[in-house]
């Protein structure tokens, strides 16, 4: 079983995914801590309703990055985190944390990468006009959005859609996804070889 430490920022739909896919056996993992970006964030009542230590930091913090993510490394270390996962984080990850856990940490982006890169990548596929967007499950390094693809799903966008709609399509397969690969990960299926690409058993 690994121990997981997930990042948020907003309402935390996909934290939530992950605590029911443990609670119904699905994922082999804990939810040793949850961190938020912002302390008025709803995936602290969701953590705080599932008994998971919290730990929340005011964007007055954020003003230095480096020492914003050393104080959640220390944090994450403290707790005995296996892997990172990002879920709806709006933060960029900066050094201290990937050195502490290299290949560890987990981004889920709402479009398939290259693709859509940022922050909003249902609104930027919807303005652009394209058919079919998705779902990206990656490694995080360095580079924003371009650490190596664990996982894609596509999602149609449709005549009919709206963004409201495409933003529904979008959680939908996130929320199913996600543990899904963490579960991947908690079985050690998942590697990187020697090009960077990830293998999957």
């Amino acid at each position: 079983m690994i121990r997981l430490g997930v990042l948020i920022s907003g309402s935390g739909s996909n934290l939530q995914a992950i605590i029911d896919a443990v609670s119904d056996g699905e994922l082999d993992a804990e939810v040793a801590l949850v961190v938020s970006s912002r302390p008025e964030a709803y995936g602290l009542v969701r953590a705080h309703a599932a008994g998971i230590p919290t730990m929340a930091l005011a964007k007055e913090v954020y003003r230095d990055p480096l020492y914003a993510d050393a104080l959640i490394e220390a944090e994450l270390r403290a707790a005995r985190v296996d892997y990172v996962v990002l879920a709806g984080y709006m933060r960029k990850v900066c050094r201290p944390l990937l050195e502490a856990y290299p290949d560890r940490i987990i981004n889920i982006h709402p479009a398939l990468l290259p693709s859509f890169k940022g922050a909003h990548g249902i609104l930027d596929a919807y303005n652009a006009g394209v058919k079919v967007t998705g779902v990206t499950i990656h490694f995080v390094n360095e580079e924003y959005d371009k650490g190596p693809i664990i996982a894609q799903r596509p999602v149609a966008i449709e005549e009919d859609d709206v963004l409201e709609s495409l933003e529904e399509k979008i959680h939908s397969i996130e929320h199913r996804l996600y543990p899904q690969v963490l579960q991947l990960i908690a079985t050690a299926r998942v590697s990187i070889d020697q090009s960077g690409k990830v293998r999957i058993q």
